[in-house]
């Protein structure tokens, strides 16, 4: 028995958006590398693990006592404990260090959902705007078919040529052509965007969002790129290379480690007890334990001069895109309000005046053609300053979206999956 058809599924970009971050991955991962880093600070703060010491000592290996374990006096059955005791503060040093580690990872995850934002809104704005364009072309296909009509007729009428047959003819086929090459790239969209979003085979886009309004603008762009997670990331891994160096700052002091032992000897002797102390002697720390530190340091330096570098480098790229961004607003305005409504009128003008007898077929063709071509341009105008718009929108975690990023993330799943 055939399956029952299924319901297609209205997806608005907000939708989208929730999907791809319960689908996601990358963000359980993030989840992972933070808990393993809770784990190892807790395992940081501990003492280490004390050591216990089994031993015989003097065991004769001939003559009458060979291999006797109490004949001879010097013979000891030896049983011992040994603690190496580290410091408080050298085990919150290494602590630190993986609790800087779990915000380095809580940072990343941000950097990740962020990216996970980015995309799937592209993805889901460039296929809204592929379909658009496609659903202009499909109507414009119509016109120019009815137009083949026309020109079919007024053949035969004997008020046209066989010329203009081809020629509406062929106009028909140029729509049909482009029609092809957005059809390939509203698939190729689709298939980016099902990346994130699961199955969307049944999937209805909704309405756009609004693209003309950005929370970044000039007057505050350097807080915001200061919150960029790229930066913070790199931030945090400037504060695990400063909690290195603490860390090996506090390893200059050596850990002493205390033992007892107890030994048995043979029922003639006395036991014995032992007790003792050893310390590492770290007389070459110029060359040891200070390299370390001064190694640490210099990573730290290095990330640091990094991120400012990074800095620079988003804010001058963001302010191109506010720049291209507002810009592209201003021509879709102009379009909207000018060449549309002047190619729209081209048009009719042309069709007026062939259908009075004063013009030509070729000139309605071209008019079309010319509004076509605006009509297009002017959605593939709105679809580079959504991709732009997507950029600036997710360029940071909004305050009041999807703000899960220090919440552990749910298993993924594939709510646009077809289900059984």
């Amino acid at each position: 028995m055939a399956k029952q058809q299924e319901e297609t599924v209205l997806l608005s970009l907000q939708d989208a958006l929730h999907i791809a971050e319960e689908r996601s991955y990358s963000l359980l991962a993030k989840d992972a590398s933070a808990q393993a880093s809770r784990e190892l600070a807790v395992e940081a703060s501990q003492l280490p693990d004390p050591m216990l010491q089994l031993s015989v000592d003097n065991m004769p290996l001939n003559g009458s006592m060979a291999y006797s374990l109490n004949q001879d006096f010097m013979t000891m059955r030896s049983i011992g404990i040994s603690q190496t005791f580290t410091s408080e503060a050298k085990r919150r040093a290494r602590q630190q260090v993986f609790e800087r580690k779990i915000d380095k990872a809580q940072t990343a995850k941000s950097l990740s959902l962020t990216e996970i934002l980015k995309n799937t809104s592209q993805a889901w704005l460039a296929s809204y705007y592929l379909q658009e364009i496609g659903a202009l072309l499909a109507s414009q296909k119509h016109e120019a078919t009815l137009q083949v009509k026309a020109a079919e007729a007024a053949y035969r009428g004997g008020r046209g040529t066989q010329s203009d047959i081809f020629l509406a003819r062929t106009a028909v086929a140029e729509i049909q052509d482009r029609i092809h090459q957005i059809s390939a790239d509203l698939d190729n969209a689709k298939t980016t965007l099902a990346r994130w979003v699961g199955d969307t085979t049944q999937v209805v886009l909704d309405k756009a969002p609004d693209i003309s309004q950005s929370a970044f603008d000039r007057q505050h762009l350097h807080h915001l790129v200061n919150e960029h997670p790229d930066i913070a990331l790199m931030m945090a891994e400037e504060d695990v290379a400063k909690a290195q160096a603490k860390a090996a700052r506090q390893e200059k002091h050596a850990d002493w480690t205390w033992s007892v032992m107890y030994s048995d000897r043979g029922s003639n002797f006395s036991d014995m007890i032992s007790i003792g102390v050893s310390v590492p002697l770290q007389w070459n720390q110029d060359n040891r334990q200070d390299r370390v530190v001064a190694a640490n340091l210099a990573k730290a330096e290095q990330i640091r001069l990094e991120r400012e570098e990074m800095t620079r480098e988003h804010i001058a790229e963001t302010e191109r895109w506010l720049t291209t961004w507002q810009s592209n607003l201003q021509r879709l305005r102009d379009y909207e309000n000018e060449l549309i409504p002047l190619a729209n009128q081209r048009t009719q003008a042309a069709v007026s005046e062939y259908r009075g007898g004063s013009g030509e077929l070729a000139d309605v063709l071209e008019a079309r053609r010319m509004e076509i071509a605006t009509r297009v341009e002017n959605l593939r105008i709105e679809m580079d300053t959504a991709a732009l718009w997507a950029e600036l929108e997710y360029l940071t975690l909004p305050s009041t979206e999807l703000n899960h990023a220090d919440v552990e993330s749910t298993p993924p799943s594939n709510i646009l999956e077809p289900k059984e």
